[in-house]
């Protein structure tokens, strides 16, 4: 019987038809082109590098390749994946019949008054062999819509994924060069304190010899406070961005890190980043393809609503022996087999199946504004970030400028005060404007960085599916 019953199961599940609507990829709901910027019709060579090309510099390579390691996150993400996957393995497992082998037996004693004879019975029944339990005929796509949503579900969990690693290489390389930064920033302000020092003393001995004020000595006392203060708070963030560094690492950061001299202007990336269209998105940004997953996933669920309008049929059939002896299972004649086809149709159900499509309709339409959010959301991260590289390299240009102004003004006033044409004032005016340029000097270089990963980031990052 099964030889041919499993066969003919087959082409009925083959003929099955999937309720679920055909699925249409949502129009992008932004501009054709990035304001302001210049973009190109790319092409197949076209590529956003992976992050080994985009970040060069061996110790961030490093860094980076520790966390995709050790990252808690990351590994929640990685296991969360896993987790939809076995779902949806399970979920698919449905299409199929399951086939057990099983074995019962049973005795029973019948009183007097329930049989026939007026005498009281004892009777037994064994059986063996295989049988499959209740399986749904997928005639009106149920079963395989519920499988399509779980492969959906899986899919979006699995390229999400790659959206998270994404998340954390960016992070890293951004701590690390906030890192470099806060350094930095300490250094700078030690070198004031060291030349607040300097005027310090002087004007010290001069008060002591009477010929400098009091005045003088107190603004000059001030400015060097105000430096130490600078040096010991720069340093208390440097310890920060080094816990916080450690964390994304997901271990203890390398000892040549904490000890490396590396700058920001040293630092090394990528420039070359083909910006293309803002339609080659949907291809290039994980989140966008996950959330159009998550579109999917919900397009199947509605099929699965509508199947259940209609009849539901399910079998359970049973091969094997039967006796009413335990030592008659496997004698001549023994042979033994039932089929019990169910059919249900749903007549009342108090509004239940029409809430649930209802449910499943107004799911997707929540979806597709999700999906045409996280392309608006894409378009201005990448416009942003187009918006800092266009004008970032002028800021530095300037902030450069204004260090060596600064720089030269204070050589002037420091020449001044000790000819004793000025007195300290216009000295520390000119300390406080140098030190506030470079300072802001480094935050450019920092911000410029910062907008070159901001961009590798919101076109994708080099992944692809």
């Amino acid at each position: 019987m099964f030889k041919t019953t499993i066969p003919a199961l087959g082409l009925v599940l083959l003929s099955g038809c999937s309720m679920a609507p055909d699925y249409q990829r949502p129009a992008a709901p932004v501009a054709e082109s990035y304001s302001g910027a210049q973009t190109t019709t790319s092409n197949s060579s076209q590529h956003v590098p992976d992050w080994q090309q985009f970040y060069q510099e061996p110790e961030l390579q490093a860094l980076i390749e520790l966390a995709l390691v050790n990252n808690r996150d990351l590994r929640i993400n990685e296991l969360s994946t896993e987790q939809l996957r076995a779902y949806f393995r399970i979920q698919r497992s449905a299409l199929l019949p399951n086939l057990d082998a099983a074995g019962n037996g049973t005795r029973q004693r019948s009183p007097a008054d329930l049989t026939y004879t007026g005498d009281s019975s004892i009777s037994s029944s064994y059986q063996v062999g295989l049988q499959m339990p209740a399986y749904e005929l997928d005639f009106f796509g149920r079963v395989q819509s519920l499988r399509d949503e779980a492969l959906q579900q899986y899919l979006a969990s699995e390229t999400a994924q790659a959206s998270v690693e994404l998340s954390l290489i960016t992070s890293v390389a951004n701590q690390y060069h906030t890192l470099l930064a806060l350094r930095e920033q300490r250094a700078l302000a030690s070198e004031g304190k060291a030349a607040a020092r300097k005027a310090y003393k002087i004007n010290k001995d001069s008060f002591d010899g009477g010929v400098g004020t009091e005045l003088d000595l107190r603004t000059a006392e001030a400015q060097l406070e105000a430096y130490r203060a600078s040096e010991i708070a720069f340093q208390e963030q440097v310890r920060q961005a080094e816990n916080r560094l450690g964390e994304l690492l997901g271990t203890t950061i390398p000892t040549s890190v904490k000890a490396s001299d590396a700058t920001l202007a040293n630092s090394n990336m990528s420039t070359d980043l083909p910006v293309g269209l803002p339609s080659e998105l949907l291809v290039r940004r994980p989140d966008i393809r996950a959330a159009e997953h998550v579109l999917q996933a919900a397009n199947a669920k509605i099929g699965a609503a509508r199947a259940t309008f209609f009849p539901s049929v399910k079998l359970t059939a049973f091969g094997g022996t039967a006796s009413s002896e335990l030592s008659g299972l496997f004698e001549s004649g023994s042979a033994a087999w039932s089929f019990a086809p169910q059919i249900t149709l749903p007549i009342f159900a108090g509004g239940r199946n029409k809430a649930n499509l209802q449910v499943a309709e107004l799911q997707k339409q929540i979806e597709i504004a999700n999906y045409e959010k996280s392309i608006q959301t894409a378009f201005r991260e990448v416009a942003d970030a187009l918006a800092v590289r266009s004008t970032i390299d002028q800021r530095i240009e300037a902030q450069a400028a204004r260090v060596e102004a600064a720089r030269r003004r204070n050589e002037l006033s420091d020449q001044r005060f000790e000819a004793g044409i000025d007195s300290f004032l216009p000295v520390l005016l000119a300390q406080q404007e140098l030190f506030a340029a470079k300072q802001d000097l480094v935050r450019a270089q920092l911000d410029r960085l910062t907008s070159q990963t901001a961009l590798f980031a919101a076109l994708g990052g080099g992944w692809e599916e």
